[in-house]
């Protein structure tokens, strides 16, 4: 017997407690091949010319693809969005932030805070702006732990297992991480939803498969997956 064709896929870090729920169902006719990764680290895979047949990125960026030609319009299908959030060790204290004060507050009071590359990734830029809005930037300089992707700084966060430490990155890579949990959306004001799409690149290998997979990601019948995995519609 055969095995499965490959399937190459580019996938931000977002998606992928979604992509890991739904590959048992791929796995009968497709062998997935994903990179997970900060979305300005995936586009620079894609046009360096890692293999890919199916990209998962945020909707700016898709557009952008689709307009220089790496990526086809045609199948390219909305995934939901995606909120970002504050997270905490698993048993330590969830601080209140409800409001621009608390989350100073807190921010303030954390003795670390984990959260992903400040040039590449959708959560680590936005972050890095709500530290200066609310005048902590240079403050808390000394407490940034920053990292490649949200996935890598909640395992990291988890791993120090510090009570005093926070968070900050898409909901869906927190919980999808073991050993961490959600505190709250970043309140009003600072919040940022974020919407995730599909498309096919530009050569695919396997067009059929592709648009099969995305059928998979986008069905009605996934809708439960999605919302577990952090996904609004």
């Amino acid at each position: 017997m055969s095995s499965a064709p490959s399937l190459h896929l580019l996938c931000a870090g977002a998606a992928q407690g979604l992509v890991k729920a739904l590959q048992p169902a791929l796995a009968p006719w497709a062998t997935l091949h994903a990179q997970f990764g900060a979305v300005g680290a995936l586009r620079e895979a894609l046009l360096a010319g890692a293999p890919c047949d199916v990209m998962i990125t945020t909707q700016a960026m898709l557009d952008e693809l689709i307009g220089s030609g790496a990526l086809r319009a045609a199948g390219a299908a909305m995934l939901g969005r995606v909120a970002t959030g504050l997270a905490v060790c698993r048993g330590a204290p969830h601080p209140q932030v409800a409001t621009r004060a608390q989350l100073h507050a807190a921010l303030q009071a954390a003795q670390a805070l984990y959260f992903p590359d400040a040039q590449r990734s959708t959560a680590g830029i936005h972050f890095s702006k709500v530290l200066g809005q609310l005048g902590l930037a240079q403050t808390l300089e000394a407490r940034l732990r920053t990292f490649p992707n949200g996935a890598t700084a909640m395992r990291e966060l988890a791993l120090m297992a510090d009570p005093a430490a926070l968070g900050c990155t898409q909901i869906s890579e927190i919980l999808y991480t073991e050993g961490v949990e959600l505190v709250a959306p970043l309140p009003p004001g600072f919040e940022l939803a974020t919407v995730y799409s599909v498309a096919v690149s530009q050569p695919c290998t396997q067009p059929e498969l592709a648009a099969r997979f995305i059928g998979l990601l986008t069905a009605s019948s996934a809708a439960a997956q999605r919302h577990a995995a952090g996904f609004d519609d």
